[in-house]
């Protein structure tokens, strides 16, 4: 039984349209091609911890996320910002049938719920949370177990978690959820999901309810 499903926003649930390398270059300008392959390699991850890693000191390190997250927000109010196809039907589709639905996110609350109020998503989920609230970000558990303790859950086994990164599925395995599904919407391969331990990969969200319905 599941009674809860973890769901990753850009890429999984959101049309990403390659707006997080366009942030990007808008904070770092001078960002080098190894700077930029970084960036796709740690897609789902905290975007803190990843100018982190390309910035040494901290002070350039928080200036350029903040930059980038300004970025990022002009973007989605711009427009640039869709749900999956038939991503909201799955969600609303869900929580008729008793199961929870929590979003996460690589992103500060301040981005998430600009992206929500963008699609007109603010009452969808039952339960947010970003890194910073969790603790730690993808590919660390504490977003999934964040959920699991904030909704009140028994058991990590009936957890399902959904995204499209390497990312997304190694958080799903270490919190120890019965289903991790790796989405092709996204900055995912089938190959780079399948090698980081999906339990199945699937082209859309829309591919869930048949995956949750044949357990």
């Amino acid at each position: 039984m599941t009674s809860l499903v973890v769901l990753d926003m850009a890429g999984t649930t959101v049309l990403d349209d390659g707006l997080v390398e366009r942030a990007f270059h808008r904070a770092l300008p001078g960002a080098t091609p190894a700077m930029v392959d970084h960036v796709r390699a740690t897609m789902g991850q905290s975007k803190i911890v990843v100018f982190r890693e390309l910035l040494t000191d901290e002070t350039a390190a928080q200036h350029a996320n903040a930059e980038f997250e300004r970025a990022y927000a002009e973007l989605v109010a711009a427009g640039h910002c869709r749900p999956v196809p038939g991503a909201r039907d799955v969600i609303t589709g869900l929580r008729a049938s008793g199961v929870r639905v929590a979003f996460t996110t690589g992103f500060a609350r301040a981005t998430q719920q600009l992206i929500l109020s963008a699609l007109g998503w603010t009452d969808l989920a039952d339960f947010t949370t970003t890194p910073a609230e969790a603790g730690r970000g993808r590919p660390y558990p504490d977003m999934v177990l964040a959920a699991v303790l904030g909704l009140g859950l028994a058991d990590v086994r009936d957890v399902a978690v959904v995204g499209d990164t390497p990312s997304d599925v190694v958080a799903g395995l270490r919190a120890g959820a019965r289903v991790v599904a790796g989405v092709l919407t996204g900055a995912g391969t089938g190959p780079e999901l399948a090698a980081a331990g999906a339990t199945h990969v699937i082209d859309s969200i829309t591919d869930l309810p048949a995956v949750l319905e044949g357990l």
